[in-house]
This record gives structure tokens, C-alpha cells and sequence, in this order.
């Protein structure tokens, strides 16, 4: 289970990685969305994934799940969802006044 998430959170951020680096800006969106969704499911993987397991402290049960990598992913996807908008925003806005969709503004 370990070895699949670490291998999905690599595929992830390379994906991102090489998406940041294209000269148009959807790519570049698109991947600043995957290197987002990465960082989520990294934080996730960190609060010891635990199967049929409260995150609520019972006294009786001796095993519960951290509820803060929860609440902070659970916040980074709002977050994450706000910038992606604002970026779609101003890359089409960047379009309409530029004429094309190049991260530096020049045509090639």
C-alpha cells in the first residue's frame, strides 16, 4: 500500500514537474493542479493511513487516526481549487489581451 502511494505521488510531481515547464499556459495550470494533488496525497499518506479506524479518540478502542493530515488536506483542496480558478482566469485573460496563450507573452 506504501509502495503504491509513494509511486503515485512520484508519477504526480514528474507529471507536474514537466507540465510546469511547457511555454503555453494550460499546461502550466494543469500542472501546478498535479503538483497540488501530489502534496494532498503526500500530506494524506503522513497521518498513517489506518482502515476502519475512528478519528475520534475512543477509550475503549486502542486505534484511531490522525484527524489533522485530514483537516489539512481538506483545506489545501479549497485552497488548491481557488488558485486553480484564479490561474484559468488570468490565463485567459492573458490570452484575450496578448493574442496567444505563450508564459512569456511572445509569439513564436
Amino acid at each position: 500500500m506504501e509502495g503504491l502511494i509513494s509511486i503515485a505521488v512520484g508519477v504526480m510531481t514528474a507529471c507536474g514537474v514537466y507540465l510546469l515547464l511547457r511555454a503555453r499556459t494550460f499546461p502550466v495550470v494543469l500542472g501546478l493542479t498535479l503538483l497540488s494533488y501530489a502534496v494532498n496525497l503526500f500530506l494524506f499518506a503522513m497521518g498513517r493511513l489506518t482502515i476502519g479506524a475512528p478519528a475520534i479518540i475512543d477509550p475503549e478502542r486502542d486505534i484511531y487516526t490522525d484527524p489533522l493530515p485530514q483537516a489539512l488536506v481538506l483545506t489545501a483542496i479549497v485552497i488548491g481549487f481557488g488558485m486553480t480558478a484564479f490561474a484559468v482566469v488570468l490565463a485567459l485573460r492573458a490570452k484575450a489581451d496578448l493574442g496567444n496563450d505563450h508564459v512569456d507573452g511572445k509569439k513564436r
